[in-house]
């Protein structure tokens, strides 16, 4: 069976970058997912496309056609009261180099990675930038399976990711905290 869309896809890869291998997913636990659902880059599935089970790729993808450029207004200052819990901050959370889950003013979930904290400025620097923005990307691998997505597959996502939880306000399912990464209040 050729990869094509609506069809659940399983792949092994190694992604480099600039030489240096950064992911490894192995056979017995490839990548999966239902082929032209939006879940990932367009340019990547464009390279496996009509690929059968065997099938090996190899393939780059610029950094316009993977997370794009690094865009330097994605780096901002955030006031260091917007990270206390019960008025204090927790800087073993809130250090250089971790990366936190955030929102923007649209309520969009985005990760940012700490930059600096300057505690005496009261100030955290934070760069919301993919962290392969700005990179090529070369991948190679294996086709390891394709078949029909079910009904189910197609509606709700491969692993319920269509699936709308309403993870707001006060009142929260754990299943809802499992969904939206325990960010329930």
């Amino acid at each position: 069976m050729k990869i094509a869309k609506d069809k659940v896809v399983s792949v092994s890869y190694s992604l480099e970058v600039k030489g240096k291998e950064v992911e490894n997913v192995k056979a017995d636990n490839p990548l999966k997912f239902v082929f032209g659902s939006g879940m990932l880059l367009p340019k990547f599935e464009e390279n496996l496309l009509d690929k059968v089970p065997g099938d090996g790729f190899e393939f780059r993808l610029s950094a316009k056609d993977a997370y794009g450029e690094r865009n330097e207004q994605m780096i901002v200052d955030l006031p260091l009261n917007i990270f206390e819990m019960n008025g204090k901050v927790d800087y073993e959370v809130v250090k250089e180099g971790n990366i936190l889950p955030m929102q923007d003013r649209s309520g969009n979930r985005l990760n940012g990675i700490i930059k600096e904290v300057k505690a005496l400025d009261k100030i955290v620097k934070m760069d919301f930038n993919h962290p392969l923005a700005g990179e090529e990307l070369h991948f190679t691998g294996k086709v390891e399976e394709v078949r029909d997505a079910t009904e189910k597959e197609l509606t709700e996502g491969l692993f319920g990711e269509k699936v709308q939880h309403n993870c707001s306000g006060g009142d929260c399912s754990s299943e809802c905290c499992d969904h939206c990464g325990g960010g329930c209040h």
